[in-house]
C-alpha cells in the first residue's frame, strides 16, 4: 500500500453507548509538531485525549487513562491501516455514562480514528533528499535550466561563489543517483554534487 500524507487537519465524531468520540487529525512534521498538535486538540472538559502519532519510524501513542491497549494503540493501528505518514491523532472521549469493555473501547477509539483518516484529503508520501552542486559559471546556465525543467527536482536556493555557482536541490530520493550523473554528464564531470541528507552519495557509479 502506498504510503500517503493527510492535507489538512479535519475531525469526525460518533456515539457509542451514549459516549461521545471525537477524532482530530493533522499533518505534522516531526515529533515537536506531534506534541503540539495533541495539546491544541485536547479538550481539558472531557474524560479522555487519548492520542497516537507516526514521523516515518518514530510513533507515539498514550491511553490518557483508559485501560492500557485499549486507545491509544488501536488509534496507531488505524494510522498504519490506512497507511498515512506524517500525522498525529487525537480521539477525545466524554462518558455516556455505560461502560464498553476492553474490546468496545478498542473498536470505539480505533474505529473513530480510522473514520476519521479515512475522510481525509491525501496525497501521496515521496521521500525526498537535499543536495548541493557546485559547478563553473560557465555550465551554470545549462545546469540549472535541465534541473528546473525535471519534475523530480526542485531548486531551492543559488549563491554565486568566488569560483562559480552553488545549488541547493530538494529532489525525489530515487531519482538522486540519476541527477548526479546528469550533472556529470552535462559539465563532462567538473561540478561536484553532495547528498548529505543520504549519507553516502547515492552518487556516482
Amino acid at each position: 500500500m502506498t504510503t500517503r500524507l493527510i492535507r489538512h487537519a479535519l475531525d469526525r465524531e460518533q456515539i457509542v453507548k451514549k459516549s461521545r468520540f471525537v477524532a482530530t487529525a493533522g499533518p505534522v512534521g516531526d515529533e515537536t509538531e506531534a506534541r503540539a498538535f495533541i495539546e491544541a486538540h485536547s479538550d481539558p472538559s472531557a474524560n479522555h485525549n487519548c492520542w497516537a502519532w507516526r514521523v516515518g519510524q518514530t510513533y507515539r501513542f498514550n491511553d490518557a487513562g483508559e485501560p492500557s491497549g485499549t486507545a491509544g494503540k488501536p488509534i496507531l493501528q488505524a494510522i498504519d491501516g490506512q497507511a498515512i505518514d506524517r500525522v498525529a491523532v487525537v480521539v477525545t472521549r466524554w462518558f455516556g455514562g455505560i461502560l464498553l469493555g476492553s474490546g468496545g473501547l478498542m473498536r470505539a477509539y480505533g474505529g473513530t480514528a480510522a473514520m476519521c483518516l479515512r475522510d481525509a484529503e491525501t496525497i501521496p508520501f515521496v521521500e525526498t533528499v537535499s543536495g548541493t552542486v557546485v559547478c563553473n559559471f560557465s555550465d551554470a546556465a545549462l545546469v540549472h535550466a535541465r534541473l528546473s525543467a525535471l519534475a523530480q527536482v526542485q531548486t531551492l536556493d543559488q549563491t554565486f561563489l568566488a569560483e562559480g555557482v552553488q545549488m541547493v536541490l530538494s529532489v525525489e530520493k530515487d531519482a538522486a543517483a540519476t541527477i548526479t550523473r546528469l550533472v556529470s554528464d552535462l559539465t563532462s564531470g567538473r561540478a561536484h554534487i553532495a547528498w548529505p541528507d543520504a549519507g553516502a552519495d547515492p552518487a556516482m557509479p
